[in-house]
């Protein structure tokens, strides 16, 4: 069963959190990029973001973990744009001349995609249990 949608968006949000973050820069401080791979929190949040993204979607047949392995995922992705959000304001008086990445974002578009995995997998439940009401 990994023609349905849900597996289309955790496949998406493994993408976001695995790939991406290592090609796009997290913010641009007097033109040097700054990436993902350089503190050792951000790179273990992607990692275990990419991790639970990929053993969801092989958690096909077990509909309620894949739910609770989403919800996961959405928690550690919130942690991550948290620690952004930190960083972002505790920088140094001469880092406060610095552009902000297009990866600082990635952690909101993964959200969104698990969110509407989620929803998917709830819409698969019901219809499941409707289908065992009839029987």
């Amino acid at each position: 069963m990994l023609q349905r949608i849900q597996t289309f968006y955790l496949f998406l949000s493994a993408l976001c959190s695995g790939v991406l973050y290592f090609i796009l820069p997290l913010s641009i401080i007097e033109s040097k990029p700054y990436f993902a791979q350089e503190r050792p929190e951000f790179l273990a949040l992607f990692i275990a973001s990419t991790l639970l993204a990929v053993v969801a979607i092989f958690k096909f047949k077990f509909r309620q973990t894949q739910f609770v392995l989403g919800r996961l995922n959405i928690f550690l992705n919130l942690i991550l744009l948290g620690l952004f959000i930190y960083r972002l304001f505790n920088l140094p008086a001469e880092f406060l001349n610095f552009e902000k990445g297009p990866a600082m974002f990635l952690p909101i578009i993964s959200v969104v995609l698990l969110a509407l995995a989620n929803k998917a997998i709830k819409k698969d439940e019901a219809l499941i249990k409707s289908v065992d009401r009839l029987r």
